[in-house]
């Protein structure tokens, strides 16, 4: 496996500067995020004194808040959840997502782009924000989520899932309406954005897309890993891109290891943080081939 690596686009040109200036903004590091709301359940004597005045705040139409720090570090590698931004995914993340769709812009390769697991939207945002900056209208960015959060685990199918409590926060169901309105405030909101909701399972393996030049991977779970891959990784061409949020998650890695040993994928994992990770498909491999979901080699119980 390749060292970490991620690739910044800074630079002069209008695309990128303008490009750079989205970054900054889908994250929140061009300005602070000051202050956050104190947790609605308290313990010890924080409760004794702090839940009487959140009562009385309320009732002001007031809410008590505490000051955040400097996350300026934890940003930079989407460590934290952010307050306000669209996305949580870090600078870092964002710089290897422009190298991958400029890549393929400029290489020719043909397909879409999709994120399979989208949150607020903010890497799709960017996205189609690349698009923009470089006038290429043949391509669509395929947002696929839920928009109400995670599945809980299948363990009867997924073992490697049990015990998994992501679907439990709510933090993480963000409505289809809301990353719309998200997509609006930086006027990307047109026909080259489409929405896949609903669970993976059902809507993946049926989505009406013919080829993804770059398939984003943000599920997390073994399951929404493999469910992406199997319905979308034969849709990737030669000199396309599979990004991985989630590969420092047991969960998710152990998904992608199974499926590129299963469909013989010998193409270099390259890292990009801490938990992110990439490759750039290859002819070598033998995942164009109908991906079967029966494979022996996956950690899955049909």
């Amino acid at each position: 496996m390749n060292q970490p690596m991620t690739e910044p686009a800074s630079g002069t040109t209008s695309e990128e500067l303008y490009l750079e200036l989205m970054k900054h903004c889908l994250t929140r590091m061009l300005w602070r995020e000051k202050y956050r709301p104190m947790a609605t359940s308290l313990s010890g004597w924080r409760r004794v004194v702090l839940k009487p005045l959140q009562l009385l705040a309320r009732r002001a139409q007031l809410e008590l808040v505490h000051v955040e720090p400097d996350r300026a570090a934890a940003r930079q590698e989407g460590r934290d959840w952010p307050l306000e931004a669209e996305t949580m995914v870090g600078l870092k993340r964002l710089d290897n997502l422009q190298h991958c769709v400029t890549s393929v812009i400029r290489n020719g390769v043909v397909g879409d782009l999709i994120e399979t697991g989208v949150w607020r939207g903010g890497s799709s945002i960017f996205m189609r924000a690349i698009l923009k900056a470089y006038g290429d209208t043949s391509r669509k960015v395929w947002l696929a989520d839920s928009f109400r959060g995670l599945p809980p685990p299948d363990p009867s199918r997924y073992p490697v899932d049990e015990g998994d409590t992501l679907w439990k926060y709510s933090e993480l169901a963000i409505p289809m309406e809301q990353v719309k309105a998200n997509f609006s405030r930086y006027g990307l909101l047109d026909d080259q954005v489409a929405f896949l909701p609903g669970w993976f399972r059902d809507t993946l393996p049926m989505a009406p897309i013919e080829r993804l030049a770059v398939l984003r991977l943000d599920g997390d779970l073994y399951e929404s890993t493999m469910e992406a891959l199997v319905a979308l990784y034969p849709k990737v061409p030669a000199g396309g891109f599979v990004i991985v949020d989630d590969y420092g998650l047991p969960t998710c890695r152990a998904a992608i290891e199974d499926f590129r040993q299963a469909h013989g994928i010998t193409d270099p994992i390259q890292l990009i943080d801490w938990t992110g990770a990439f490759w750039q498909r290859s002819t070598a491999d033998r995942g164009a081939m109908s991906a079967r979901r029966d494979s022996p080699s996956l950690r899955a119980v049909s």
